[in-house]
């Protein structure tokens, strides 16, 4: 077992649902390991400014519920330099702080890791990001619970759609990938789903809005990843099939930040808890540099340098799936 007497924990970069329950995870399972746990508010800033709070198992009493993260989170320019990140350690000394676990994206774990290399500081990385993006784990958290917040929100907009004869493009996360696009597109039937991954074209566009509306498909709905890159914009790509199909009625729906907040998923919930036990326990056994994950619902440990550097990949299945539903 490694010198670990206490354990930091925050949470770093954009929020997603299932942070909070992954923090209330660490912070018990520090109390039931007898090992001490400080809260690190606003991520890296707090880091450098001290800004640290003790945790108990009461500290994080009705919180696996909530949406976004009771540590708060920022964006830290002075971490990205020697002399803050310098700072930062030396208050984690300052606290007696023997090791941190960190709850983000890719952005937070190249931080760390470059904590590591510098300081030879123990962390962990909890993979937590609603765009399922990191490499090293098949779910992150929040990407389930987006998932449904977006499915949710779909078949609502399919009710105004067939009312009144619509086209509708619908616009999901998915800056570098399209994970929420294409299962969302699939769990909501939509016609077409446009990912960064699969260029389709305009003109293939065209051709399956046209089969649709010939095969007696009153309304349609279009899922578009924000990366997609068959048109400039999902606005850009409304006129332009305007201007080719002028009988279309068509209209955009962009839900935003809407998609990383809300209640966690079971599924959440569980996979925040049981990243949050294999966090603390690969510190208290001497690991490091190390992100947690899960494959075929097993946890893993994963380099946090391959986690970073890695590409996750779309399911070609799942568009294949999508291709015959579509008809």
């Amino acid at each position: 077992m490694a010198n670990i007497g206490k354990i930091g924990v925050f949470t770093s970069g954009g929020d997603s649902p299932g942070m909070n329950a992954a923090i209330r995870s660490v912070v018990r399972t520090c109390a039931y390991l007898k090992v001490e746990c400080v809260g690190i508010y606003r991520g890296y800033q707090g880091m450098i400014e001290g800004d640290f709070k003790p945790m108990d198992a009461r500290s994080v009493n009705n919180i696996i519920n909530k949406g976004g993260t009771i540590l708060k989170s920022a964006r830290c320019k002075e971490f990205r330099t020697k002399e803050g990140r310098q700072k930062a350690y030396d208050n984690l000394r300052k606290e007696g702080i023997d090791a941190f676990v960190v709850i983000g994206g890719d952005g937070s774990f190249t931080g760390a890791m470059i904590f590591n290399q510098e300081f030879h500081f123990p962390i962990i990385g909890i993979p937590g990001t609603i765009d399922n993006d990191i490499f090293g784990t098949t779910f992150t958290l929040g990407f389930d619970t987006a998932l449904n917040t977006v499915v949710e929100a779909i078949d609502k907009i399919r009710d105004t759609a067939s009312s009144h004869n619509r086209l509708f493009f619908v616009e999901v996360m998915g800056r570098d990938v399209g994970h929420i696009a294409l299962n969302a597109g699939v769990g909501a039937g939509a016609e077409e789903i446009l990912i960064p991954e699969e260029n389709l074209g305009r003109e293939r566009l065209l051709e399956s809005l046209k089969r649709s509306k010939e095969s007696g498909k009153s309304s349609s709905i279009v899922i578009v990843a924000e990366g997609d890159k068959t048109g400039k914009n999902i606005f850009e790509l409304k006129e332009y099939v305007e201007e080719n199909f002028p009988d279309y009625d068509v209209r955009v729906s962009v839900l935003g930040h809407m998609q990383r907040g809300g209640s966690p998923s079971c599924y959440d919930r569980v996979l925040a808890s049981r990243m949050g036990v294999k966090a603390v326990e690969a510190l208290l056994q001497g690991k490091t540099n190390l992100m947690v994950g899960v494959q075929d619902n097993e946890l893993i440990l994963t380099p946090i340098h391959k986690a970073i550097k890695g590409h996750t990949k779309i399911d070609k299945e799942l568009i294949r799936v999508s291709d015959i539903m579509s008809i």
